[in-house]
């Protein structure tokens, strides 16, 4: 339902974990935080959440752009980040279930096929959490890459 990102709604500080490559048995984290501030667009059909990344390298922007489709009733996000702004990632598409939501693509990691899922987790909490994850044997095993954890800004 369009309601459902209603928990996003605000201004956050972010926790980011990120596996230092993916898909390749790599065991070291990345730890970086952020901000990030969400809005509803398209009447309440949809909302953009604008990320701050702090990591090592240096810092960057990028935004989640979500719409939802009332007759399907699930969710595409995309990925747009400052570093590539011409390229706009395949979207994710899911719903949610008893507050989690669960969200799926096929993509490649440079020329290999693979499919991403994206988490989101403890959403009727005060941090909600997501994850991202992906796969290369077609969603036998999944590979959590990254995590995003929420805190509210006061």
């Amino acid at each position: 339902m369009t309601s459902d990102f209603d928990f996003q709604i605000g201004c956050w500080d972010v926790r980011h974990l990120r596996l230092s490559a993916r898909l390749c048995g790599a065991t070291e984290w990345e730890a970086f935080d952020g901000t990030s501030s969400m809005r509803p667009i398209l009447g309440g059909n949809g909302n953009v959440e604008d990320n701050v990344l702090n990591i090592g390298s240096g810092t960057y922007r990028a935004v989640a752009l979500r719409s939802y489709d009332t007759k399907t009733r699930r969710w595409a996000i995309w990925w747009l980040d400052s570093r590539n702004p011409h390229n706009l990632d395949v979207p994710v598409i899911g719903t949610f279930e008893n507050g989690v939501g669960s969200f799926y693509a096929n993509d490649l990691l440079g020329d290999k096929p693979i499919k991403v899922r994206f988490l989101w987790l403890a959403t009727e909490t005060l941090t909600p959490r997501w994850e991202q994850a992906m796969s290369d044997d077609d969603g036998a095993t999944w590979e959590t890459n990254w995590t995003m954890d929420f805190i509210r800004q006061r």
